[in-house]
């Protein structure tokens, strides 16, 4: 490994994340193709059923009129060996004849799991990698953990005040946090296969919960807990865009309501009567949902917080004091501070006039 092999991966990380908003539930993976020490092609994954970042490079570098003949391809994930959506890249790389392929990591996708590098190490190319692999883990934690668990990856994104709540005790919440911080939230809306709420937000603050970025051309599912199906059609969310509203209980007459606008309704019945939330995030993995995003309130927050299922805390931190108003999670009160759910940060960076706390449960 070369000072030149991280420079050129990390020209491929860089690349592979203008692909998050919309190649899911594909990985976002960038390309770099790199002969006599000069870049001859990029490209990145495009959404699903399109071209692989591969393939994108190789005709970006026929448009240049370079020859990639005995070329170094750096790839942020190992390249695919099967036919799905689209033909194997391995194949592509191999027809035109790269000398070298370096990946940053390889793909634990069944379909894969080190076949893409060992068909190029087959045929003559040079294969290696690792290089790069803990930024290639993070741009691609929900795609990786979905192929090596069977699960999503689940983030709880809050926006708080200083002393610990997310709205005034009327229910006020917006906005708590600046435009900076909100719009940065977009983007890891942008990026969720899913985006996770309660009927009590929905109902309370009327949102569409729907991506509002230039160029984005897909929009998540958005996904609803709404145990007894109490929710008014006439709200926002239901206007446009795919919705699956999620109770304990189908009701034919209220689910026919939502049914005929074109929601679907599924029914996961659970204990005393609510939603049962872990089949819930199995049932979102086996629709290839890599990440779900929870916009939620306390109830929801705290239900899966105590049943484990949050990977990753989103939280925005206003400089603002809200006294007495609604807190972030609903827990049961804990009597000693070994039962206490303990968190490490990952990291703290300012966003606009707010800190933004991204926290992962200790293992």
């Amino acid at each position: 490994m070369s000072f030149s092999d991280i420079s050129f991966m990390k020209r491929a990380l860089a690349l592979a994340e203008n692909a998050l908003p919309n190649c899911p539930p594909n990985p976002a993976v960038g390309c770099v193709i790199v002969k006599d020490r000069k870049v001859i092609g990029e490209g990145f994954t495009q959404k699903t059923g399109e071209a692989h970042a591969e393939i994108m490079a190789l005709r970006d570098a026929q448009s240049r009129g370079e020859s990639v003949e005995g070329a170094t391809v750096y790839v942020s994930l190992e390249p695919c060996s099967h036919y799905g959506r689209t033909p194997p890249c391995a194949l592509a790389l191999i027809n035109a004849k790269v000398g070298r392929v370096v990946a940053a990591l390889k793909d634990p996708n069944p379909a894969v799991a080190g076949r893409g590098l060992k068909m190029l190490e087959e045929k003559g190319v040079q294969v290696e990698s690792g290089i790069c692999a803990e930024e290639a883990e993070e741009m691609n934690i929900g795609f990786l953990k979905r192929m090596r668990t069977g699960l999503p990856f689940v983030r709880s994104k809050i926006a708080m005040s200083l002393d610990g709540d997310i709205a005034l005790s009327n229910g006020q919440s917006k906005w708590i946090t600046g435009k900076l911080a909100r719009e940065d939230g977009q983007m890891w809306r942008a990026r969720a296969g899913a985006i996770l709420t309660g009927s009590s937000t929905v109902a309370v603050d009327n949102p569409q919960l729907n991506v509002r970025l230039p160029d984005v051309q897909r929009q998540p599912l958005r996904v609803i807990v709404d145990s007894h199906l109490t929710l008014n059609p006439e709200l926002r969310i239901f206007e446009t865009g795919p919705v699956l509203l999620v109770c304990s209980r189908y009701d034919i007459v209220r689910a026919q309501v939502f049914e005929d606008m074109g929601v679907e309704v599924l029914e996961l019945p659970g204990a005393d009567g609510k939603v049962d939330l872990q089949a819930l995030i199995k049932e979102l993995a086996r629709r290839e949902i890599n990440e779900i995003h929870v916009e939620a309130g306390p109830k929801l927050n705290g239900a899966l917080t105590e049943l484990g299922l949050i990977d990753e805390y989103l939280i925005y931190m206003a400089p603002k004091l809200l006294g007495e108003g609604m807190r972030a999670f609903r827990l049961p009160s804990f009597h000693n501070m070994e039962a206490v759910p303990q968190l490490e940060f990952k990291s703290m960076q300012k966003v606009g006039e707010d800190v933004r706390f991204q926290l992962r449960p200790l293992k």
